[in-house]
Order: structure tokens, then C-alpha cells, then sequence
């Protein structure tokens, strides 16, 4: 595989040059945030509530209201709109909730803090919500000068997980009705029935899919990858273990992260446990937007007021018709355009935040503008998904909160946070800086076409006849192992597959040193593609009664 080639050529004269203004010469409808709040329940700590996530998402936003260092009262009676984010438990048509929900999440977080908004909105799944919503409320704001608007999110997975099976289990659900802008699940493009045929279900092995194309891009040992994946992620262990909020606050060592054990069992090649995003969390945060002309009325002292320099939102073409798995170009020139809107460079930021589910969601940006994986500044401010807590579609709610305390105490600095969705899939940036600034509008959709426009690789469903291995994995359970692989046949186009129940030689291929380049046959089945290292054994295995889309170790 060749260098990447750098996809923001030609973006450049989108940018926006923007001035900054002196807060008393601020357009009134200028969107400002003013406070943010976070919350946290852990089990194995005394004073564990057993709250769930309408309680968590409530008491975070009591937080950011009191925060904001007004009268709460006064600002929780001009609350306007209220934003929720999905929990896991209702991301996808399919998902369960084990101990209930409310039927309108938003409107039972708005009870709880006495708050009666307009409008409630239920946001689409996917972790780039958080940022989505900040950008397109504070659009809102600057062109209808609309009153305050309260965004939170939370999950209470730990909770549900811990007494599913208890005698007196908790009951959670709700029937609140009322109005609500439930915007669907967003899952469009996703997940295809190809990628569920070939158990190419969840993030770890889509993330692996990445992770190693990149790796057999870099030409790097899998010794040498695993410890840069593990000096990425040791100063996100530092940061979360000084986070009160953080899910797993232990610091570890990069030989720590990259080492396979018992304890830090393989989930997928090349991603031991410690590299994985951790869900079990009970974790709630919540942001407080307005206009400046509200926050004046309101009292909000101006140390409060934050401001959102910079912003974009993409979307990564869908996974088979990406012409290089080993980046995301949408991701790249999300933040690139973000920093071009703010008028600064990367190198002005003080504090970073980067959307953390796997290393190579952190590298893509890394490799694509410039940044060193071992910043000095860190690239993270809440600690990262696997560490302080991967809280379902909300984790960068809690980035932005962290980023607005860390700005407040520098003021003039500048903070990005990058969020991701999907599968490297969907990205979006926000850039906030103390500093006053009017409304800046984006090029995000202008961008889009261009990224759109990008030659797209041809795929197939079924596939038959010789082949090479474009990238792979291997999803590892308690007690048996499939391998995936993306190939290309001789004509170019792409096919997913899977290997052999007992064909030795194929698993042996996949956890070589380099199986990216390894030559395979093909064979589409009604259950989906195999691969073998050769058609003898190809007939072999294929043919046995016991076959199946898997191998046993």
C-alpha cells in the first residue's frame, strides 16, 4: 500500500478568515456556552445510587446549570429545547433494555429539573452526536437568537448489567409521552447485509479491519504496532486516573497495554482488552447553550461564557467502498476545516481531545495533520474511551465538559474535540476558546460533495477464484475464533469473507507476521464467502459436514 495522499487539497480557500470581537461589540444571538455537568455512579464505590440514566442525565444537568453561576431557577424556567443522546439500549430497532426506559428520555429528564421546554429532540445514534448537536443548536441560536437550549446524555450500562439478576431489581421504565423530534436510530449505511453475513458485528473487528491496513501501510512489525498502539494510550491512562468520573482510573504503561494476558485477553486482532473502549460505565454529563443577549439577561458571568470558534460535521463513505481502509479522509478534513473556520492552526490548541473507541480513530487524525502520537500536550482531556469510559454515543459530551473547564482556567487558549460515529463513519469538531467570537458558518456541506465525489472501489457479495488479502482480523471468543478478511479478486473488486472451521494453514496465514498481501482462493456459499490458502484445501474443508464460517483453536 502506498502513502496516503493528502485529502484536504483544495479545501484551503474555504477557509474563513473571521475576526475576533470584543464582547460588548457582539451580536446578541452569538451562541455561547455557559455551563457544563458531569456525573458518575460507580458500583464499587459507598455511596453507589443505583441511578439510572434518566436520573444521571438529570443530575448532570443540575450541574451545568449551576454551573453557569446565575440563579438556576431563572435559567431552568427559559429552558427552550432540550437535546437527549441515545443510550445504547435504544441505538439500534433490536436493542434491549433489560430494566426498562422512558418512552420520551428528553421530557423525563426535563421533569426531574423542573423544566418545561418547547421542544424535546431524541438525537440519532452514533458518537458524534455530542458534537453534531452543539454545532447545529448553537446555528439555531445565532439565526433565530432561540432561548436556552440544555443537550445531556447518559448510561447506566454498569447499573443494568449489575442488577439484571437481583431479587429486587429496579424498574426504569417511564411512560412520559408528550412531544418529541425522535430522529431515528441514523444506522443508514452501516452495517450491510454482507458484513452481518460474515460476522462483521460490533466495533472491534470493523476497528481491526483499519488498524491493520494501517499497520501494513507503516510496514511495521506486529511487535513494533502493538507498543506504538500502547505508547498512544499510556498518557490517556495518566489523564483518566486523575479523572473522579473515570471508569478504570489505573495508570499503566505502554509494554502493559500492548502485552497479552490472562487478564488482557486478545478481543480481536491486533486489540487486546486494555485498547478497547470500555462500556460498563454509569456515567451522565450535560451542556448549556444560549445566546449572549440570554446570558447577559440571565446574569451568567462572563468567566463562564465559552465560545465556539470552529466547527464541521462529515461523513466516511461506507466501509467496502472506501478506497483505502487504513484512513478516514471525511474524519481528516472534519478537523482540518474546523481548525481553517477558527483561524488557527493545530499547534495553537492547548488542549485536544480525540475520539478514542480503538488507536487507530486517535492515528487517523495523527497521520493526517501532522500530530504526533505522543504529543506533549495529550491527546486527550478526559482520559479516552477505554480508560475514563466509552458512555455509549455520549462520550464526548464529557470531552466538551473537561475541554470548557480546562479553557476556563487558561482563558484565550484553544480546545478541540473530535467525535466520532459509526465506524469511522461519521466525525464532528467543534474548536472553543474563551475568547469572544461572533457566528462562523461552515463548509461542511460543500466539503461533502468533494468527499463524495472520491472514486469508490467496487464490491461484490459473492466472490469466487484466486484472490489477496487487502486487510483482516480475527474475532476471538471464550472458546473459538473467526477469521475475516477483506479481499480483492484478480479483477480488483472487494468481497468479505470468512475462513474455515479447521483449516490449519489459513489461521496460520492470519496470525503471521504479515497476512496483508497473502494470496487466497475464494468460494462464495449460501452462508457467505470462505478462503483457504489453496483450493485443495479449500475442498476439503469446505466440503466437511462440521464446516463452518469459523475456525477453533
Amino acid at each position: 500500500m502506498g502513502k496516503i495522499v493528502p485529502v484536504l487539497t483544495g479545501f484551503h480557500e474555504l477557509s474563513i478568515p473571521g475576526r475576533m470581537a470584543l464582547v460588548h461589540d457582539l451580536d446578541p444571538h452569538t451562541p455561547v456556552m455557559v455551563g457544563v455537568g458531569q456525573v458518575s455512579d460507580r458500583i464499587d464505590r459507598p455511596n453507589y445510587r443505583q441511578l439510572s440514566p434518566v436520573e444521571l442525565a438529570a443530575e448532570a444537568s443540575r450541574a451545568a446549570i449551576a454551573d453557569c453561576g446565575a440563579d438556576p431557577r431563572s435559567i431552568t424556567e427559559q429552558i427552550d429545547t432540550v437535546a437527549g443522546i441515545r443510550q445504547f439500549e435504544n441505538s439500534t430497532p433490536i436493542a434491549l433494555a433489560p430494566l426498562g426506559r422512558s418512552d420520551n428520555y428528553p421530557r423525563s429528564v426535563a421533569d426531574r429539573i423542573g423544566a418545561d421546554p418547547r421542544r424535546a429532540i431524541l438525537e440519532v445514534s452514533g458518537g458524534q452526536a455530542p458534537q453534531q448537536l452543539v454545532n447545529e443548536m448553537a446555528r439555531t441560536i445565532a439565526r433565530t437568537g432561540s432561548g436556552v437550549t440544555l443537550i445531556f446524555g447518559a448510561e447506566a450500562i454498569s447499573t443494568v448489567r449489575h442488577l439484571v439478576q437481583a431479587e429486587r431489581r429496579p424498574d426504569f421504565t417511564e411512560h412520559r409521552g408528550g412531544q418529541l423530534e425522535d430522529r431515528g436510530y441514523g444506522l443508514e449505511g452501516l452495517v450491510s447485509e454482507s458484513e452481518a453475513k460474515h460476522g462483521l458485528i460490533g466495533a472491534p473487528p470493523r476497528y481491526a479491519l483499519f488498524e491493520n491496513a494501517r499497520r501494513a501501510r507503516l510496514e511495521q512489525t506486529r511487535t513494533d504496532y502493538a507498543l506504538s498502539m500502547g505508547r498512544l494510550f499510556e498518557p490517556f491512562t495518566s489523564v483518566a486516573a486523575r479523572n473522579v468520573h473515570a471508569a478504570a482510573p489505573t495508570e499503566r504503561t505502554a509494554a502493559e497495554l500492548a502485552t497479552v494476558t490472562e487478564r488482557n485477553r486478545i478481543i480481536a486482532d491486533p486489540y487486546p482488552r486494555f485498547m478497547v473502549s470500555r462500556d460498563q460505565v454509569n456515567q451522565g454529563a450535560a451542556l448549556l447553550i444560549m445566546s449572549v443577549g440570554t446570558a447577559r439577561s440571565l446574569g451568567i458571568p462572563e468567566s463562564k461564557w465559552v465560545f465556539l470558534h470552529g466547527h464541521a460535521d462529515l461523513r466516511e463513505k461506507d466501509l467496502l467502498d472506501r478506497p483505502d481502509l487504513s484512513t478516514s479522509p471525511a474524519a481528516i478534513a472534519a478537523t482540518s476545516h474546523a481548525l481553517d473556520v477558527a483561524g488557527i492552526g493545530a499547534a495553537q490548541l492547548s488542549s485536544i481531545d480525540l475520539y478514542s473507541c480503538f488507536p487507530i480513530a486517535v492515528f487517523n487524525i495523527c497521520d493526517g495533520l501532522g500530530l504526533s502520537p505522543t504529543d506533549p500536550r495529550c491527546l486527550t482531556a478526559s482520559g479516552g474511551l477505554p480508560f475514563f469510559g466509552g458512555a455509549g454515543n455520549n462520550y464526548s459530551m464529557h470531552a466538551i465538559a473537561e475541554t470548557v473547564t480546562r479553557l476556563r482556567s487558561a482563558p484565550g487558549s484553544f480546545g478541540l474535540v473530535g467525535a466520532n460515529g459509526g465506524y469511522l463513519s461519521k466525525y464532528s469538531v467543534g474548536v472553543y476558546s474563551t475568547k469572544p467570537v461572533e457566528w462562523r458558518d461552515s463548509h461542511s456541506t460543500e466539503i461533502q460533495t468533494r468527499l463524495d465525489a472520491a472514486l469508490s472501489i467496487s464490491a461484490v457479495d459473492t466472490a469466487d477464484g484466486w484472490a489477496v488479502v487487502e486487510s483482516y482480523t480475527t474475532k476471538y471468543g471464550r472458546t473459538d475464533q473467526t477469521g475475516i478478511v477483506v479481499g480483492r479478486l484478480e479483477d480488483g473488486r472487494r468481497f468479505l469473507a470468512n475462513s474455515i472451521d479447521g483449516d490449519v494453514a489459513t489461521r496460520d496465514m492470519l496470525s503471521s507476521e504479515q497476512p496483508i498481501g497473502q494470496r487466497v482462493f475464494a468460494r462464495s456459499t449460501g452462508r457467505g464467502n470462505l478462503v483457504s490458502t489453496s483450493v485443495e484445501a479449500m475442498n476439503t474443508f469446505a466440503a466437511a459436514p462440521s464446516s463452518s464460517s469459523s475456525f477453533r483453536g
